[in-house]
């Protein structure tokens, strides 16, 4: 995921959002720390380059794989102590998903099940 073209990029993490997407992938992903790490280290890559290389597509699908993860008790835990990437919390995407309503819509609910 972390090499290749922006298109090649964001098939892979289509793809892992697709497995992320059904409750057996969110689960198997889940069930070990070093599963989510190894997960969730890659997304956190990806949202670093895309701080210099932005690509909306391939943000979305990022996006999308953290608010899924979000969604299981135990990795949730581990996003509110360190695993989530600055770069959301920080507004430094404000400005770039300003016509993108879907992504902003994920990245605050992101936010806010982090929060609680």
């Amino acid at each position: 995921m972390e090499t290749g073209s922006e298109l090649s990029k964001t098939v892979a993490t289509f793809i892992v959002q697709k497995i992320l997407l059904d409750d057996m992938g969110l689960n198997y992903i889940c069930a070990t720390r070093e599963r989510f790490y190894a997960v969730s280290t890659v997304l956190a890559n990806m949202i670093n380059m895309l701080v210099d290389q932005p690509s909306q597509r391939l943000l979305k699908h990022t996006v999308r794989c953290y608010l899924r993860l979000a969604d299981n008790p135990k990795s949730r835990e581990e996003l509110q102590r360190n695993a989530l990437p600055d770069a959301f919390r920080n507004g430094t995407f404000d400005l770039f998903l300003k016509d993108d309503l879907t992504t902003k819509r994920w990245l605050n609910q992101l936010l806010e099940a982090l929060q609680s």
